[in-house]
């Protein structure tokens, strides 16, 4: 049997982008939707038995009808090719309002054919082209729900949080001592795990965050344990796998070096509970590029704006979102040309910024070196040392003041 994993598609984040001349819609929209199409076209090429997305279909938790049109869009398409996908809840997949519907409720209100949703903590039998497979589902649980309960009140946010992390616990423990054996069983949830690590989506998260062990969900009755909401792909166990597919797109520079795609898993049925696991690969996915380029120029430099270009070249800024952060002197900053900086990062997809960061000049002080009996030669000499100028500068500032000196003298 083979699963695809994926999560957090975040379609709807459209920061560091332009409108596309040719659709109308955000270039960075379109990145978001060139990801997903990567996904759901190897699912098909390679007849995956299982599609299991583990939430965040979207940025916002009101998705615009065009972002609503572009999931289920590509959602329909595997659903025609007889493809069963699983699809949990995440925390931005739920409304504001308790009584509203989630944003991926309407795939089940309307009876679609191979797709499943998963907006409760249970247990869910679906069916695929190799058989049967257990999925124990832990959608986002809202803290409203736990904060109305009688034991919770007058509670702090870290008690609640304690109460959510004991519940979630003893639940999920319940569900797996009721799977049967003799199928495959995984377990699917939009949580945080402790000892995930993070990177720039702390900035998406909704509220507080309530916080699972690992030990919670890497049970022995589960074959795979696959995971969403952490953006960063990583592996927190095996036996069984524990594992955040991460997201598909980056969202900002923090996610700058973080591998994007999603997960593929290969089941063996012939082979008891726990080594049923044949196969595990992490595929990634053409993210768009996000490139911080730093530039330090020194005390001295004749050309500022030649030396950001120079680095400049050294990186490959084609079709990448770039920063460029250039710390100089101050005595320096109005060298730089703002024009001909920006006219090298053409071919960029997107300049985010030019930071400039000035270091001010501070008085150089010669301190107990510097007395009545020393001589000028000799007080230059150290003052320009303690400026730790290029040797080439310094010999010619010396040799012009050893001129000038011996005008005065002759004089």
């Amino acid at each position: 049997m083979r699963i695809l994993h994926f999560s957090d598609v975040h379609i709807g984040v459209e920061s560091y982008s332009q409108i596309d001349p040719d659709t109308g819609l955000s270039t960075r929209l379109l990145d978001f939707l060139a990801t997903f199409d990567e996904v759901v076209n190897y699912a098909i090429e390679t007849r995956v038995d299982l599609v299991l997305f583990c939430g965040d279909a979207y940025k916002s938790r009101d998705p615009n009808q065009t972002h609503q049109r572009e999931f289920a869009k590509r959602i329909a398409r595997l659903s025609s090719e007889n493809i069963p996908c699983f699809l949990v809840v995440g925390n931005h997949d739920m409304p504001y309002i308790t009584s509203r519907a989630t944003a991926l409720e309407i795939f089940r209100t309307l009876d679609v054919p191979n797709i499943h949703s998963a907006d409760s903590a249970m247990t869910y039998r679906v069916e695929t082209a190799s058989g049967p497979v257990q999925i124990v589902a832990m959608p986002w649980i809202r803290r409203s729900s736990f904060l109305a309960r009688e034991d919770t009140r007058g509670m702090t946010p870290e008690e609640v949080n304690d109460v959510i992390q004991r519940v979630l616990s003893d639940l999920i423990r319940a569900r797996a001592e009721e799977l049967d054996p003799g199928l495959p069983a995984l377990f699917a949830g939009h949580i945080t795990i402790g000892q995930a690590k993070t990177s720039s989506e702390v900035s998406m998260m909704l509220g507080n965050d309530h916080i699972l062990l690992k030990s919670d969900v890497a049970l022995p009755q589960f074959d795979y344990v696959a995971l969403g909401h952490i953006h960063r792909h990583q592996i927190l166990g095996n036996l069984p796998h524990v594992v955040y597919s991460g997201s598909l797109e980056r969202i900002d520079f923090g996610e700058e070096n973080d591998e994007k795609g999603f997960c593929v898993i290969d089941l063996d049925l012939n082979q008891p509970r726990g080594l049923r696991l044949r196969d595990f690969e992490f595929r990634t996915v053409a993210a768009r590029p996000f490139l911080t380029i730093p530039v330090e120029i020194k005390i001295g430099d004749a050309d500022p704006t030649a030396t950001v270009i120079q680095t400049i070249e050294r990186h490959h800024v084609d079709g990448s979102i770039v920063r460029i952060d250039i710390t100089l002197p101050g005595e320096l900053e109005g060298l730089l040309r703002d024009s001909e900086i920006r006219n090298a990062l053409d071919n960029a997809q997107y300049v985010a910024s030019i930071s400039r960061h000035v270091i001010e000049e501070t008085r150089t002080r010669l301190g107990g070196a510097y007395t009545k009996t020393l001589e000028p030669r000799e007080a230059l000499k150290r003052y320009l040392e303690n400026r730790k100028l290029p040797k080439d500068r310094f010999k010619v500032l010396m040799k012009e003041a050893e001129n000038l000196m011996e005008e005065v003298e002759d004089a």
